[in-house]
């Protein structure tokens, strides 16, 4: 259970990187670009516990596709980015073939 914890981690520390990234205005904002480099220094570090004990594939797999879905929904709900059928249908594929590599990608 606790490799997941850090697997959510490195999820929630890059989808935090990737909105200060927007917010850092090329790297002028001072704070924004703290940010970006504490969140992704997060993101990678708890991603490589992860390594310990998941697969490279399922890990990177789980951190690449929950952390850009749920980056596109950010995108929405705090910078007003549109969010429509397709973007929906997107974000649907990843979260499918995220489960399906969990269920049927070999084992942990």
């Amino acid at each position: 259970m606790y490799v997941y914890i850090l697997l959510l981690i490195a999820i929630m520390s890059e989808v935090f990187a990737s909105s200060m990234l927007k917010l850092s205005n090329g790297f002028k904002n001072v704070w924004a670009s703290l940010g970006v480099v504490i969140g992704y220094a997060l993101a990678f570090y708890t991603l490589s516990l992860t390594l310990k004990h998941l697969q490279l594939g399922t890990a990177y797999a789980v951190w690449a596709g929950l952390g850009t879905a749920l980056t596109a929904i950010a995108g929405a709900a705090i910078f007003g980015e549109r969010f429509n059928f397709k973007k929906l249908s997107g974000i649907a594929m990843i979260i499918v073939g995220v489960v399906v590599l969990n269920l049927f990608g070999g084992g942990h």
